[in-house]
């Protein structure tokens, strides 16, 4: 399962408005968690923006909500970038297009509330 960034932060400051199931999900150990550098990205420049209040800086909380849910970091690679220009438009977040592109490639489910990301024949976690 990939974490897009708004679950990767609720884990980490409010983990008490994920859904039950997903707070499930990530207590077994047997589910494999990956969280992108795109949602450290995305955190650096929303904080830098002030739209986003961070404990610490981002290099930090980004390791430390990794670890925390024991979940593996998920480089950014020249064909999750070059996937994006292949996918249709249900979706315009720049972010979140990445994830999607990410997700497609890795085989994988997505944790997030945006229902979007089910248009690209993704399972969405909530």
């Amino acid at each position: 399962m990939l974490l897009d960034t708004v679950a990767l932060y609720r884990a980490a400051t409010e983990p008490d408005l994920l859904s039950p199931a997903v707070r499930s999900l990530f207590r077994d150990p047997s589910n494999e968690l990956l969280v992108s550098l795109v949602s450290a990205w995305e955190l650096a420049i929303k904080s830098s923006l002030g739209k986003l209040a961070l404990p610490c800086d981002v290099e930090e909380f980004f390791a430390q909500g990794s670890r925390d849910l024991l979940a593996q970091p998920l480089g950014l690679e020249l064909n999750a970038i070059a996937r994006v220009a292949q996918l249709p438009l249900h979706h315009r977040d720049p972010f979140d297009r990445l994830i999607i592109s990410q997700a497609l490639i890795e085989r994988c489910a997505v944790v997030t509330t945006d229902v979007r990301f089910a248009s690209y024949g993704i399972e969405v976690i909530w």
